[in-house]
């Protein structure tokens, strides 16, 4: 009997399970067992792993979260590790691993492939930023709580006479910004891929309450920066196994440099985790249910080193190597729209 193995590994993410049941359900009509590696590539290393029936994914589907744990455990980043992970899937018979992650969790499945094990990866994030497929699961759920979170604000902001700054996850990229932005009707979105002039954000600002618009929304990345200043907001300059450090606190710059300049009361919200965690939209269950399908009809076919992604309506195989070569960034069509309504 063939044994699949599945993991997830990096920052939690609405639709993870979705996938689990989907790898286990699919499996199980080929007549596979599934075995569950808890907290990412850390239960390869640790050979800390359980077996998934029907009976362990039933209801798993509206959950949020991982019913298997999570990590940002760089599982190469030692010698004596790599080790460990290969021994330890010889020690549990798994003929093949179902990798659900991101840039970093995937770029590590594709170091793992290269050793000679059979991988096939899961694009997960709710930044949207890997390349080869349209959207990632997760995505939609962010943008739908981000929006909401902007609609609420509108009204305190509108009823006080107050800017409001609203910071969002997106560390290189300006996906959920960008798309919640437009979506809750944002007067200013501030995103990685283009750096901001301060100057500029309060002149179309200054334009608003000119007009008699007494209040204005701010949605900023938290990778945003200004054009004068190179180096990143971190709440910390302590790093991840993969060299990231934690960002955060550009609202707070953004916030009193709008207040300093217009004399406006100004506030901001960090949404910070809320953006991931709760219940997978339909979207997103959907969307994670095909890929989880999809990466088990690859281990089927052998197809390895391939990671399963959305091209239009259909999911297709990609190559690992060119899902992390390079980070999806936001087609800049799309921000020039959202530009139209900026400041009026």
């Amino acid at each position: 009997m063939k044994k699949i193995g599945v993991l997830t590994g990096g920052g939690d993410c609405p639709g993870l399970n979705a996938v689990i049941r989907a790898v286990v359900k699919k499996s199980n009509k080929y007549r596979w067992a599934t075995i569950g590696i808890k907290n990412g590539w850390k239960g390869l290393i640790d050979g800390d792993t359980t077996p998934l029936s029907n009976h362990h994914v039933s209801g798993i589907l509206p959950k949020g979260g991982t019913i298997l744990g999570t990590s940002r455990t760089n599982p190469l980043k030692e010698k004596e590790d790599g080790k460990k992970l290969t021994e330890n899937i010889n020690k549990f018979g798994i003929d093949a691993i179902v990798v659900i992650g991101g840039e970093d969790t995937l770029g590590a499945a594709l170091k793992v492939h290269k050793m000679g094990i059979p991988v096939v990866g899961v694009p997960k994030t709710i930044d949207n930023d890997l390349s080869g497929t349209d959207f990632t699961f997760g995505f939609d759920t962010a943008i739908s709580i981000v929006t909401e979170a902007i609609d609420r604000l509108h009204t305190t902001a509108e009823s006080h006479h107050r800017i409001i700054v609203v910071e969002v996850m997106g560390r290189h990229t300006g996906w959920i910004a960008t798309m919640a932005g437009m979506a809750g009707g944002a007067d200013e979105i501030l995103i990685p891929e283009k750096p901001f002039d301060i100057n500029v954000i309060c002149k179309k600002l200054k334009e608003r309450y000119d007009n008699g618009k007494t209040f204005s929304i701010v949605v900023v990345s938290e990778g945003a920066k200004p054009r004068d200043m190179n180096k990143l907001a971190t709440l910390t300059e302590q790093k991840d196994e993969f060299g990231h450090v934690r960002l955060g606190g550009i609202g707070n710059i953004i916030a009193k440099e709008i207040e300093k300049r217009m004399g406006v009361e100004t506030r901001v919200t960090i949404l910070g985790h809320v953006q991931r965690g709760g219940t997978p939209t339909a979207y997103d269950r959907i969307l994670a249910t095909r890929f989880g399908v999809a990466a088990v009809e690859l281990i089927k076919e052998g197809n390895y080193g391939k990671m399963v992604a959305l091209q239009g309506n259909k999911i297709v195989p990609v190559e690992l190597e060119t899902a992390v070569s390079k980070l999806k960034t936001v087609d800049m069509k799309l921000y020039e729209i959202a530009e139209i309504f900026f400041g009026k």
